[in-house]
């Protein structure tokens, strides 16, 4: 793995345990696609740092499990405006 990968990978597992940020919501501050955000954590970062994988994962999990929640309140927030 490439040195610069490696360390974004590192870098946005640390934004996503210290902020609790959705992959979407890291995908934005480091300016690279949701998919790339999401094979970094599931797949690079386990390689990289087993530890920090196990805390990123638990949030992950989180944030899936709530998404739902999210969701609606978007939706309400749309509707609300008279979007």
């Amino acid at each position: 793995m490439k040195d610069y990968i490696e360390e974004r990978v590192m870098e946005v597992a640390a934004y996503i345990i210290d902020t609790g940020a959705t992959v979407r919501e890291a995908a934005k501050v480091f300016k690279v696609s949701k998919s790339t955000i999401h094979k970094d954590m599931s797949e690079r970062l386990p390689k990289v740092d087993p530890i920090t994988y196990e805390k990123v994962k638990k949030i992950l999990e989180k944030n899936k499990a709530e998404r739902h929640i999210r969701g609606g309140f978007a939706t309400k927030m749309k509707y609300k405006k008279g979007i």
